[in-house]
């Protein structure tokens, strides 16, 4: 068999934030700032235009360090602590950001043949506007800690392989890539021990990402890979004297989303796989438990050089 030859791709990106913290009265505190990115495409290299179906139309050369795409944006941060007593506070954020390089996975596959591109000619930035609300409170002289926080995440340009794509060295990728929009939203709720003996947290998420992209799934939306309904941590320390501790951390969640086929046919003698929805499976759910025994066994002192 012969290997393909993928060609190295060139891009530089470049950022200016500002940002400023200003305190409104005696309880409410705000943040605010403007990050301004940039990214160019840069050759040398191949670049191909593509028809509908994802076929090779045409093929443009750019010489070395030669401009071929660019891409910015104006990216507003703003959050906000507002304190109710002295021992609880409300807080809330908002936040728009860009992302030029992107992660392609194959849910279809075992083994591992995430790729990572940047944006180009063909590929556009992802955007996405992220908002979260959460109440904070701590007890017993702040030896506890308990948050809950809900957040929603919309995104444009979200990007996935249509169905049928070549998924390994495929030098005209962006051929089988296809974009929409996407979505994620959940709750997290966290309950930590920060002072004494013990200390440890307890934290579990709540959550539901997913994507919309015509070509897919006929259109519906369907879980992203990545989509994890239920994610749960213990983690548990224990300190016995300045050298000696003990640790444990317990995680559970749920298996990622996987597209298996629905069947099968023969086509000119081949086996071709029938797959119908897009990640509508699931793989087992996930946990393991680790146990760790630290010794401090300090034995350096320090020693000061006599007058």
């Amino acid at each position: 068999f012969e290997l393909a030859d993928l060609e190295d791709q060139k891009s530089l990106e470049s950022a200016l934030y500002l940002s400023n913290e200003q305190k409104v009265g005696k309880r409410l505190s705000v943040v605010y700032g403007l990050r301004y990115s940039n990214f160019v495409q840069l050759g040398a290299g191949d670049v191909y235009g593509f028809d509908p179906d994802g076929a090779v139309v045409d093929t443009f050369k750019y010489d070395k360090n030669e401009n071929v795409q660019t891409y910015h944006g104006l990216s507003p941060r703003l959050s906000a602590s507002y304190l109710l007593d002295e021992k609880s506070s409300i807080k809330g954020s908002y936040a728009r950001s860009y992302q030029y390089l992107h992660l392609l996975s194959n849910s279809t596959s075992s083994s591992p043949t995430d790729v990572w591109v940047p944006s180009s000619k063909n590929i556009k930035p992802q955007e996405a506007d992220q908002v979260s609300l959460g109440y904070f409170r701590n007890f017993n002289e702040n030896m506890f800690e308990f948050s809950i926080e809900a957040y929603y995440k919309d995104m444009r340009n979200a990007i996935d392989y249509r169905d049928g794509a070549t998924t390994t060295l495929n030098p005209t990728v962006e051929g089988d890539l296809l974009y929409g929009v996407a979505r994620a939203y959940g709750t997290e709720l966290l309950i930590k021990k920060k002072k004494g003996k013990f200390s440890g947290w307890v934290s579990y998420t709540l959550a539901k990402s997913e994507k919309k992209i015509d070509g897919i799934s006929s259109g519906n939306w369907f879980s992203a890979k990545q989509d994890r309904t239920h994610d749960f941590s213990v983690v548990g320390i224990y300190n016995f004297n300045e050298r000696y501790t003990l640790s444990a951390t317990w995680v559970y969640y749920t298996g990622n989303a996987v597209t298996f086929p629905g069947g099968k046919y023969m086509v000119d003698g081949q086996l071709v796989q029938y797959y119908t929805e897009r990640n509508g499976y699931r793989m087992p759910d996930y946990h393991r438990l680790d146990i760790g025994f630290t010794i401090n066994n300090n034995k350096f002192k320090t020693i000061t050089d006599p007058e």
